[in-house]
């Protein structure tokens, strides 16, 4: 898909306070950034950042963090922001790297209309190949916990088999998340209202480390 260019971009990144641009200088210390200790929620791929900062918004006790590695997309994110938010921050990097800039410090993964690459010698790209899961194990703090929502039927049986082979359990499994949750207000993103206007399935779930957590 074709990412439109936003003016004025590299100023609008250079004068936000939301953006940390030397991030694998915190690996490890992320909590001194917010200045307390509370949760770690990330966002791999934020998009435009409507989930995450209306999460930030709610949840003024857990510490989010959008990753995005294009520019201009996290310019339009920025530009969103129209309060004080101190509970969050916005990283611009590729998610290769993730392993570089946590360490043992992230309590919940977001996976959000990740990019399905749909042909199999790009597989590995998937944010729910082994690649990935393996770096994931880095960086959480004590239980895994992986939320992914996706309306591509074949990434989220791909991401069945490779969570669930990776030793996850796996729980709220949806095949039609808005459909089932009628009465429940669900923080969601720009793709996923787009997808649900257009009636089509939003499939879901959430994978954990521990097979006790509701």
């Amino acid at each position: 898909m074709r990412i439109r260019n936003v003016k004025n971009k590299e100023e609008i990144l250079n004068q936000s306070k939301y953006l940390i641009k030397n991030p694998k200088d915190y690996i490890g210390k992320w909590h001194t950034i917010f200045n307390n200790h509370n949760p770690i929620y990330i966002e791999i791929g934020m998009g435009k950042g409507k989930f995450i900062i209306e999460n930030a918004k709610m949840y003024p006790n857990i510490n989010f963090i959008g990753i995005e590695r294009q520019d201009s997309i996290l310019a339009k994110c920025i530009k969103k922001i129209d309060e004080k938010i101190p509970n969050l921050i916005i990283i611009r990097m590729n998610a290769l790297i993730i392993d570089e800039v946590f360490s043992k410090e992230i309590d919940r993964i977001y996976l959000n209309f990740s990019d399905p690459w749909p042909k199999k010698r790009h597989h590995f790209r998937r944010l729910t190949s082994n690649i990935f899961l393996d770096k994931y194990d880095k960086i959480f703090k004590e239980t895994k916990e992986i939320y992914l929502r996706t309306d591509n039927q074949d990434l989220y049986t791909y991401s069945i088999e490779t969570l669930s082979n990776h030793n996850y359990y796996l729980k709220n499994i949806s095949l039609n998340l808005h459909k089932e949750l009628l009465e429940e207000k669900l923080i969601t993103t720009e793709y996923e209202d787009k997808f649900v206007k257009e009636n089509k399935p939003i499939y879901s779930l959430v994978a954990t480390s521990n097979q006790c957590l509701k």
